[in-house]
């Protein structure tokens, strides 16, 4: 293969990459995620998760959210946090065998928490919203898999149920998950009291943190876009070199 060729054909390549990267982008930040802002999240503690739910139908705004929460890992309380034009309902399921909290026996425990948009309400396309969750006494697990199904208006359901994969590859529905401390880290897990405190603490976080998101988003669409046009000019390099090559052999 002469140099040229080669060239050429790398200048393609890039193109291509730079194409895919641009695409990629986009299409791995649409799903459903879980965040922990602030202090870790630690077994057997209280903690806020924060739930952000972007749309992506380019027609439909979402209009229903539910998470569900793990039954062999199970979670005895949740409270939700108010949001203009959504209701909240929390459902609990009977415990095979009752569990100890704080001396308390627990008997049920947190199956699903559901947000309803009320008429006039959705997140719109291109837009995106976070949900709130406060839980604990967190599970004696190193990670809290938490199924989420968004319903857009007409009826279309996505299911981001997935588990992570042992290679460490998303799948392509991934499920929200926040990882667990080990109970006796230096992380205060705190009590049901010290979470509303942290909760009204960390609302600054959860602003930094979407401002944080939306700088990382066009960071990657604007270096996978110079990718492109840096491909694009060795391409055209390519050819006035080709060109210039012809012209003067010909002469």
């Amino acid at each position: 293969m002469s140099t040229t060729r080669f060239i050429a054909r790398a200048g393609v390549v890039a193109v291509a990459a730079g194409v895919a990267t641009l695409l990629g982008s986009g299409l791995a930040s649409a799903h459903v995620t879980a965040k922990v802002l602030g202090e870790a999240a630690q077994q057997g503690g209280y903690s806020k998760i924060t739930f952000r739910v972007p749309n992506e139908d380019e027609a439909a705004g979402t209009v229903k959210l539910e998470v569900k929460m793990p039954a062999d890992t199970p979670v005895t309380s949740a409270r939700t946090r108010p949001m203009a034009g959504w209701t909240a309902q929390i459902t609990k399921v009977a415990l095979d065998k009752p569990v100890k909290v704080h001396g308390a026996e627990i008997k049920e425990a947190i199956s699903s928490v559901t947000w309803t948009a009320a008429a006039g309400t959705r997140i719109a396309p291109g837009e995106f919203e976070e949900f709130e969750l406060s839980v604990g006494p967190l599970p004696e697990t190193d990670q809290l898999v938490m199924p989420a199904i968004q319903t857009y208006e007409g009826g279309k359901v996505v299911a981001w149920d997935q588990p992570p994969a042992e290679d460490g590859a998303e799948p392509e529905h991934p499920a929200p998950v926040i990882a667990l401390a080990p109970e006796g880290e230096d992380h205060h897990g705190g009590s049901a009291a010290s979470v509303d405190a942290q909760n009204a603490a960390s609302e600054s976080d959860d602003a930094n943190a979407a401002a944080a998101s939306g700088s990382d988003d066009t960071a990657r669409w604007l270096g996978g876009a110079g990718l492109v046009v840096g491909a694009l000019g060795l391409g055209f390099g390519v050819g006035a070199t080709l060109r210039a090559r012809k012209a003067t052999s010909r002469s």
